[in-house]
């Protein structure tokens, strides 16, 4: 059998351009919810990119719904594929990233593996995934579901969701957190740049983030009773 919904609202230009300045790594300093399995993993590591998730769930052998629904894609979408816990057959490779290019989808994350890395490089269409393999799906008409909650690396994605992606991981986020967390993220980035400069000036490491005086106020706590007196 298989499900089709409607296709999510995009999310506006300015919150996407806005998300990706951030870095995944910089919001897993303050958050851990969202993040799919490290496993899954950027074939191309250079890129950072965000759009809109289209959720697909397709089981192990079949991607005839991923053929259907490859031309309702738009540019700034970005294809999250639930594989119901394959690990053996790709159900990405060269011709679909031909395609993706084509239609300037924002990127691709799938929880299974996917083939062609060199051709996916080549036409530069972000992948994220679980590692290389030669076998692929076939058109087999099983079933799958289009824009349906899915289970990726451990998140649930809903259709319309923000994704985030780069060569440390990927993130998800509800629409309604992305103006709140890629501010709070940008800051932290900013905060950071200050850091190095202090760094290059010769400045501590430990001085400047606090831990120097959280360690020598233990250190002074545990030798206090060792030179404190009785009294007698």
């Amino acid at each position: 059998m298989f499900i089709l919904k409607e296709m999510p609202r995009q999310i506006s230009p300015e919150l996407v351009q806005m998300l990706e300045r951030v870095e995944t790594a910089t919001v897993g300093h303050v958050q851990h919810s969202g993040f799919v399995n490290p496993a899954i993993r950027a074939v191309i590591p250079e890129r950072r990119v965000a759009g809109t998730a289209v959720t697909l769930r397709i089981p192990g052998p079949d991607s005839t719904l991923l053929h259907y629904v490859v031309p309702l894609l738009r540019a700034g979408d970005f294809l999250v594929v639930e594989r119901c816990d394959d690990t053996r057959h790709a159900c990405w490779g060269g011709v679909l990233a031909n395609v993706a290019k084509s239609i300037k989808l924002a990127g691709v994350v799938i929880d299974g593996p996917a083939t062609d890395f060199s051709e996916i490089r080549r036409c530069e269409v972000p992948v994220w995934c679980r590692g290389p393999s030669p076998i692929t799906t076939k058109v087999l008409g099983l079933e799958g579901a289009f824009n349906v909650p899915v289970s990726v690396g451990g998140v649930t994605v809903m259709p319309g969701d923000a994704v985030l992606a780069d060569e440390s991981g990927v993130l998800v986020l509800g629409v309604e957190d992305v103006e709140r967390v890629s501010r709070l993220a940008l800051d932290m980035q900013d905060a950071e740049l200050v850091m190095l400069d202090r760094l290059a000036r010769g400045d501590r490491l430990p001085d400047i983030t606090g831990a120097t005086s959280v360690v020598e106020a233990w250190l002074a706590r545990l030798v206090a009773p060792l030179t404190g007196t009785t009294g007698n």
